[in-house]
């Protein structure tokens, strides 16, 4: 996975839990075909699975009149994988990463089920009966995302002699999978195990090129100079291959390479069959005779011997019985006996999937191999190269102890060419172990490869040291998902997978393997996000963790912000998305951004810290309510409008928003409807009792030309008695201490004491 960034004091300053470090500085332009027709409105860009981007663009609705019959808008995936190809190693990561989220959740779905089951029923439940079917599923899921289906190769024409096909580019982590399926999860492979191998070794055989080469690097070394050869079977390197090839038991290359030999084309004639031939001569010749013989081979249209006669009769038997035992040799290699159900396509060798009929025929096909390695036609076959390379592909198929470990270069070979030659009814894991032993002694290795101890540990049959070769070897990715290939047919790792253990905190190994995993997807900004999934799968701690993890999320980012709240939506944690929206309001409030604090303490339903807001604002407002000032605060007011209600002093500034809005209609139309509606809400605010005595004389002040309306008056004598009132039980409030000044003019009191005076003696004389 990816690696965990240095901290740094920008990246803290920035909220961000890993800095983000571009893989590369040069700009890469992936280009994006959707097809629609300008103008585009709106784009959105999320992740899809792996290594995508989902982009969703939308177009403006069309009105009825310009409607041009184009769709609304679309969704497109970006693959940044075809871009700079320095950030393919990560992306590989990711997209492997946020592939196995789906195939590991549908299991522990599947477990869940199986433990509730298990309790309700007394009788075992199919869930444990086919376990190990779900765990193929599974298995099957993931080895897809680990393959390179980029690197397939399929030519029109094939090569003659393409020694090697080209196909997908292995990898340690799925070569590592793959062994781990065979013997751990695979129920129907355990009779045919060493063939598995077999197949497996044919696939990754070219990983384990270290200090010594391997079968597979001799075989492409080999078919570097395979072209610039003439003769091919008097080059050692062609024999050595072969025999190679044979003691891995890939058949189909080592019957490939004996028909290139020289004796199975007509237009090639070596060395010493022209010797032979020239030897016939002379034995057949007769004195004084001048011959000219026209062969049938284009190398030699017409050759003239002095006083000979060739006779073609011998040459053909020569020619003929070297063949003949060169497609004898091949012809028992590609009927050799297999203890496997079925071949892939190209594969050579006869299937038995009953081991008595195995048995019987290997015991037919040896004594044939037998019958031809004493066979008197090898005194007829001059070729010194071929009869010995033929005679050592014989020894091998007979099991020769030696000559096998000649011929092979690592230990895993050697120890599956003894399946192969030697051991071929070995069924399941009988003495594997021991054998692998042996062959380690026969061919030890200084630095092994990561896969070749993480075979002896299975093969040994250790739990603990598989478990410490898969971190080693290839990270918490591996170990995490393993472990259920481990367990689903072994009581003994699942009970020692599953222990708790007091000195780690009461959690199982399997538990520590995945908070270690959940651990590094946190570490980077890309993958934290998949994360919980592993953590709730984690009983004792997960969720725990997954609260930690929520709260550490920076709270400035709204879209980072709505898919915490999503996670805690789907994990049903309540109090913690109601303390992430109450961060999220108090971090924008503190920023200047007022109207998100608000929004965010709402859908919190903080009651205390709203009640908080609504104080600061009472103070603001009130020492700003005459005046342009208001202005910026009105969108907050209404923000804080009476729907929410989550504290009852915040109703006062809803309404005052009102009456500010009135006001300022009764201003710039001057309509006595507006004004008379104006004077009811303004008689409404004074008599509420959840009005502020700060905001008297500030809501009088401001209704100065209400109260002197040039019309009728606008408020009767029982209102304006109301509001004398008001102004006198203000004006002895003034004395007391701890009184709140407003930004009003000195004149202010003696202004709105004046025209309520007027308005009082106006209202008297309109009623009489």
């Amino acid at each position: 996975m990816p690696d965990v960034a240095a901290d740094s004091a920008a990246s803290a300053s920035a909220g961000e839990l890993v800095p983000f470090v571009p893989d590369t500085e040069i700009a890469v332009v992936y280009p994006l075909h959707h097809g629609l027709k300008p103008p585009i409105s709106r784009v959105s860009i999320s992740w899809a699975r792996g290594n995508n981007l989902r982009v969703s663009l939308l177009r403006n609705p069309p009105s009825n009149s310009d409607s041009d019959g184009e769709i609304g808008g679309k969704v497109v995936e970006v693959n940044l994988d075809s871009g700079a190809a320095d950030v393919r190693e990560p992306a590989q990561w990711r997209r492997i990463a946020y592939g196995s989220v789906t195939p590991f959740a549908l299991l522990q779905s599947r477990k869940n089920s199986a433990s509730i089951l298990s309790k309700l029923q007394s009788s075992p439940s199919p869930f444990h009966l086919d376990w190990w079917e779900y765990v193929m599923e599974y298995s099957k899921d993931i080895k897809e995302l680990l393959g390179n289906p980029k690197s397939n190769y399929n030519p029109l024409i094939e090569d003659p002699k393409e020694v090697l096909k080209k196909g997908e580019e292995p990898t340690s982590l799925k070569a590592a999978w793959e062994l781990m399926e065979m013997f751990y999860a695979d129920k129907l492979c355990q009779s045919w195990l060493p063939e598995r191998l077999v197949d497996w070794l044919a696939d990754y055989d070219c990983l384990l090129s270290g200090d010594q080469p391997a079968v597979h690097s001799k075989l492409v070394e080999f078919q570097g100079t395979l072209v610039t050869l003439q003769v091919i079977e008097d080059d050692p390197k062609y024999w050595e291959v072969i025999s190679s090839a044979l003691a891995v038991g890939w058949l189909e290359i080592v019957v490939k390479l004996l028909r290139l030999h020289g004796s199975y084309h007509l237009d090639q004639i070596s060395h010493c069959h022209l010797e032979k031939m020239l030897f016939l001569v002379t034995v057949f010749c007769l004195p004084g005779q001048v011959l000219f013989i026209k062969m049938k081979i284009p190398w030699y249209p017409c050759i003239c011997f002095h006083s000979c006669i060739l006779s073609p009769v011998c040459f053909s038997v020569i020619e003929q019985t070297e063949n003949g035992l060169v497609e004898t040799v091949a012809v028992l290699i590609s009927m050799m006996p297999r203890m496997r159900p079925e071949l892939k396509n190209g594969k050579l060798g006869e299937c038995f999937k009953a081991k008595p009929d195995f048995m019987k025929a290997w015991e037919k096909w040896r004594e044939q191999i037998t019958k031809l390695d004493s066979s008197a036609f090898w005194v007829l076959c001059d070729h010194r190269q071929t009869r010995e390379g033929l005679k050592n592909l014989i020894q091998i198929m007979l099991g020769n102890t030696e000559i096998l470990c000649t011929a092979t270069s690592h230990w895993i070979e050697l120890y599956i060419s003894h399946f192969l030659f030697i051991r071929p009814f070995t069924v399941g894991f009988e003495s594997m172990y021991n054998l692998a032993q042996k062959c380690v002694k026969m061919k030890p290795m200084s630095s092994p490869h990561k896969l070749l101890r993480l075979i002896i540990g299975i093969i040994g049959e250790n739990t603990e040291v598989v478990l410490a070769e898969c971190s080693r070897g290839f990270g918490p990715w591996m170990v995490t998902h393993a472990i259920e290939l481990l367990t689903a047919r072994s009581d003994q790792a699942d009970f020692l997978l599953h222990k708790e253990h007091d000195d780690i905190g009461g959690i199982s190994m399997e538990e520590l393997h995945r908070l270690v995993y959940a651990q590094v997807l946190t570490s980077h900004f890309l993958t934290w996000q998949i994360a919980p999934v592993y953590l709730t799968s984690c009983m004792r701690q997960g969720m725990s963790l997954l609260e930690v993890l929520l709260y550490r999320q920076p709270a400035q980012h709204n879209q980072l912000l709505l898919k915490n709240l999503e996670i805690c939506r789907l994990y049903e944690l309540d109090h913690v998305s109601s303390n992430i929206m109450k961060i999220a309001g108090v971090y924008h409030w503190k920023h200047g951004r007022k109207g998100l604090g608000v929004f965010w303490l709402q859908q919190a339903r903080d009651e205390f810290l709203l009640n908080k807001i609504a104080q600061r604002l009472f103070d603001s407002v009130g020492k700003s309510i005459s005046g342009e000032s208001f202005k910026q605060w009105e969108g907050l007011i209404e923000l804080l409008g009476s729907k929410s209600k989550p504290a009852g002093s915040l109703e006062f500034l809803h309404k005052y928003r009102d009456f500010k809005k009135l006001l300022q209609q009764v201003c710039d139309r001057k309509t006595p409807d507006a004004a008379r509606h104006a004077a009811d809400l303004l008689m409404l605010l004074m008599k509420n009792p959840s009005t502020p005595q700060r905001f008297w004389l500030p809501l009088l002040y401001d209704s100065l030309t209400l109260l002197s309306w040039q019309g009728r008056p606008l408020l009767n004598v029982s209102q304006t008695n109301l509001l004398l009132n008001k102004l006198q039980e203000l004006s002895m409030a003034s004395l007391r201490p701890g009184i709140v000044a407003t930004d009003l003019p000195a004149e202010a009191l003696d202004s709105v004491r004046l025209a309520l005076a007027t308005n009082l003696g106006r209202a008297i004389l309109e009623e009489q």
